[in-house]
């Protein structure tokens, strides 16, 4: 077994290592999304629009379904696979960049889910508005020696241009949604319609010659929606779309109660995790209830929800009665990174730090961190800290021991502590803390680029799942861009989940 980030920092990615060959794969030139940028900031401008004047998601996407259906997709959106009872399948979030970070989980992909049946995308497969032009450098082309099918649930940059692209894609051709009637003028709708962005009448031109890549008959899949269920052996995997603010409309919440009624052990697969920086966000759907509820319910069986969205891994085993559901963030696939060192001291629905897992390690965020803080600033001497220094005041600032062994005794300097507040290591309150640097939202709204970097370690990841009839095997592999970790992906974290026996 390789080593992990947990064992050393050279398997974390750290150092000096060979970088992997993960470049051969890419195209000659590759467009690096920037959000400082004015033309993509104002592209990506419908998710304000919808918490300002009204989200529109849950009408379009009712549209979106009734289209579906009335070309014949399955009234119960249900995806009757033959799988034995013993199969494995991919769970990859938030992938779509083009970029180097994206391709680097490639290679560890193919080999770590060579004989997996299927995968799924979990939200955000297209950045930044999810045009259609964007599907060959951003699907098509990294996933072409991926000899499976590859489902997906959208996130809210698909959802930037109404979903179009997405459901040419992954839904049969969709035809373009007919003209909806105006809103009476001087209304929050009318303003809406007014801004709102909407695709070019020549995006997709290239749609047809990306299709090549991923041509092969063992790879189609055909969805019924952007929400569905996949009856794969003895498991029901359930995904669900949360659209531009992370909430179910009336119409897939009543769905998503009656397909979780089903005798099956399930799987949730969702673009908002439930569970994520130490703290609950039980994804409300119009009408009452929330998804949670769902999930948490005995008799519908649920034993993981994996969530996408936030760009890391985290896992969160909370107790529900007499079981235990593993609430997943599986948002590492390669989109930019979002920090885990400010995640503050865990204790959660019963979770503590003892049963908590991250990655990146917390340590290693903080090192990532000032290192990208150190060649914005031109302060390098100043903002950057090594991995063990990150790792040291981490552990303090928490009061937890070093998740990994170090080599050598590391004394906490006060410049390490002052730049460990700056940037919001731990989220502990000191006079510091008034002075905290964009980190978590603002940072990589801002800077993504920068925070994705164009050198290792890039701390991506992917997940296996190996379901038998007994139990789910669950394990977060490792991408961090080096030869290493690429021919023999490093496994970050491992769960084995009991199934209940379907009744």
């Amino acid at each position: 077994m390789p080593d992990s980030s947990r064992d050393t920092p050279e398997g974390a990615g750290w150092g000096t290592a060979e970088r992997g060959a993960y470049r051969r794969l890419m195209p000659t030139e590759v467009q690096k999304i920037s959000w400082l940028d004015p033309r993509m900031l104002w592209a990506a401008r419908n998710g304000v629009l919808a918490s300002w004047f009204g989200d529109p998601t849950g009408r379009t996407r009712g549209r979106w379904v009734a289209q579906r259906a009335a070309a014949g997709a399955p009234a119960d959106k249900v995806i009757r696979r033959d799988d034995p009872d013993r199969f494995s399948f991919l769970v990859i979030g938030d992938t779509g960049e083009g970029d180097e970070p994206q391709y680097a989980v490639v290679p560890g992909l193919l080999k770590a889910g060579a004989d997996t049946s299927f995968a799924v995308l979990a939200s955000d497969v297209i950045y930044p508005v999810g045009g259609a032009d964007d599907y060959g450098p951003k699907f098509f082309r990294p996933y072409r020696d991926y000899r499976a099918p590859i489902y997906a649930i959208p996130g809210n940059h698909d959802w930037y241009e109404d979903l179009g692209a997405f459901m040419r894609v992954f839904c049969g051709d969709a035809p373009p949604l007919a003209p909806e009637p105006k809103p009476r003028p001087l209304t929050g709708p009318w303003l809406r319609g007014l801004l709102w962005h909407r695709p070019r009448d020549t995006d997709g031109l290239r749609l047809d010659e990306a299709r090549k890549y991923r041509s092969d008959p063992a790879q189609a899949a055909l969805q019924p929606g952007p929400y569905w269920a996949v009856d794969a052996g003895p498991v029901r995997v359930v995904g669900i779309d949360t659209g531009l603010l992370g909430r179910l409309d009336a119409e897939q919440g009543a769905w998503l109660r009656e397909v979780s009624r089903d005798p099956r052990p399930k799987i949730l697969i969702t673009g908002s995790p439930l569970y994520v920086d130490g703290a609950h966000h039980p994804c409300e759907i119009e009408g009452g209830g929330t998804v949670d509820d769902i999930v948490r319910d005995p008799a519908h069986r649920y034993v993981a929800a994996i969530g996408g969205d936030i760009h890391n891994y985290q896992r969160y085993p909370v107790r529900v009665g007499d079981r235990t559901i593993q609430y997943v963030v599986a948002g590492g696939g390669g989109a930019f990174m979002h920090a885990t060192h400010t995640i503050g001291r865990v204790d959660v629905a019963g979770v503590t730090e003892r049963d908590f897992r991250c990655y990146p390690l917390r340590g290693d965020s903080l090192a990532f961190y000032s290192t990208l803080y150190g060649r914005r600033t031109r302060l390098r001497r100043f903002f950057t800290l090594t991995e063990a220094e990150a790792a040291a005041v981490v552990a303090e600032r928490l009061g937890i021991p070093l998740t990994r062994a170090q080599r050598s005794e590391v004394r906490i300097t006060r410049r390490t502590r002052v730049v460990a507040s700056l940037l919001g290591a731990g989220r502990r309150p000191d006079r510091t803390a008034r002075l905290r640097l964009p980190v978590r939202k603002i940072y990589t709204s801002l800077f993504s680029p920068g925070s994705a970097t164009y050198s290792p370690p890039f701390f991506k990841c992917f997940l296996r799942l190996d379901v038998s009839p007994e139990s789910v095997r669950l394990r977060c592999y490792a991408a961090t861009g080096n030869r290493a970790q690429e021919a023999d992906p490093p496994v970050e974290d491992e769960v084995t989940i009991p199934l209940p026996e379907a009744g």
